[in-house]
């Protein structure tokens, strides 16, 4: 039997968008909620690449991405991320969005590569922190302690989406106040 191939890591090309799309909605369907994934390839083209000239978002992405890929430079897992500030620490860090691996290309070393190449970018850029969510029974747990990552459990998550975050903007208008943004 042979060893499974090492996978490459690189950044995500515009051409890996569809493979990473796809990858995303396993994903969804990994954790249960496939109904509540709604990627898009035209929404992660301009979240990576930036948006298209007609568009009011701004030309910088602000969403990076890296793809394991297998020996004919197919995608087989990737890392969705974006730079997070530590008011304390005063400097950037990573926030690692997504990170998955197809569970044929498991046990190859993939899921590793990913997150030390983040953890490269980190300490090239002087960057504190790599951080991330884990849906609290995800066996990845395991590998997260074999590498040292710490489970955080004094912080707790706390999200607006829906109803309460348009009602909570309301208030901007109703207060009279501009974003400036």
């Amino acid at each position: 039997m042979t060893s499974p191939v090492i996978p490459t890591i690189r950044p995500a090309r515009p051409e890996d968008v569809p493979a990473v799309v796809a990858m995303v909605h396993e994903l969804a369907e990994y954790e249960r909620a496939p109904e509540q994934c709604h990627l898009t390839a035209e929404q992660l083209t301009s979240a990576l690449f930036g948006p298209g000239p007609t568009s009011q978002e701004p030309s910088a992405p602000a969403l990076f991405g890296h793809v394991a890929v297998d020996e004919q430079d197919q995608p087989v897992g990737f890392a969705l991320w974006f730079l997070n500030f530590s008011t304390w620490a005063g400097v950037h860090g990573i926030y690692l969005e997504d990170l998955y691996v197809r569970p044929a290309a498991r046990g190859t070393g993939a899921g590793r590569l990913l997150l030390a190449t983040l953890a490269d970018i980190c300490v090239r850029r002087g960057y504190r922190r790599l951080e991330w969510w884990m849906i609290d029974w995800n066996p990845a747990a395991g590998f997260y302690a074999s590498i040292g990552a710490e489970h955080l459990s004094e912080w707790v998550p706390y999200r607006l989406s829906g109803d309460a975050l348009r009602q909570l903007a309301d208030h901007v208008t109703t207060a009279g106040t501009r974003t400036g943004d």
